[in-house]
């Protein structure tokens, strides 16, 4: 296959303008006039983002170190894995170690990296690196002055039991909590990376 030339030719939609329509600090909101694969037009609508990168600490007992936070777009305190958006230039594992920092407090001797998801794919860039931390020590945290969180820990069991019965239903944390399933029981494998080697 010719990796110039899109898998899927039929399926693929063609930008042909593109118009701003919202730059907030956080927020980067786009509106493209695509061209269709029949030849017609239509508009795309979407948030403009750079990514971000989600960390699964795991503690020396099998805890896990997870954080509780207001998420103000759904009016609800959230139980989740800690994350952050990447800072410009910035690499993923760095974001990953940046964030467990400055929102737990946690630093880690080794990381893995698992893979990568795209939490909202109808009307944003965004996409999420999954890292694992484990050999956690733990400092003081270095949160945003308009950041406040909760650090709370849970059991892999108590984590799954939130996923099924409803108490935690961030995309993010559900999928971390299908990958650590699967860490777990074996049948998905990690490239553990001391935390002296790596970049």
């Amino acid at each position: 296959m010719d990796p110039a030339k899109p898998a899927d030719p039929h399926l693929v939609e063609h930008t042909l303008q593109q118009d701003e329509l919202l730059r907030g600090r956080f927020l980067h909101v786009v509106r493209d006039t695509v061209r269709l694969p029949d030849g017609s037009q239509a508009t795309r609508e979407y948030v403009v983002h750079p990514g971000a990168v989600m960390v699964i600490p795991l503690l020396d007992d099998g805890r896990l170190v997870m954080e509780r936070q207001w998420r103000h777009p759904i009016g609800q305190v959230m139980t989740e894995f800690p994350a952050g958006k990447l800072d410009p230039g910035e690499g993923e594992l760095a974001c990953a170690r940046r964030e467990l920092l400055e929102e737990t407090g946690y630093t880690a001797r080794e990381w893995a990296r698992a893979g990568q998801l795209h939490p909202v794919i109808s009307y944003a860039t965004e996409f999420i690196a999954i890292w694992f931390a484990r050999g956690l020590s733990r400092g003081p945290a270095k949160l945003d002055a308009d950041e406040f969180l909760e650090v709370v820990t849970a059991t892999p069991e108590e984590l799954m039991a939130g996923c099924r019965d409803g108490r935690i239903t961030d995309a993010k944390t559900l999928v971390g909590a299908l990958w650590l399933q699967q860490v777990l029981s074996g049948s998905w494998v990690l490239d553990w990376q001391a935390q002296s080697s790596l970049p």
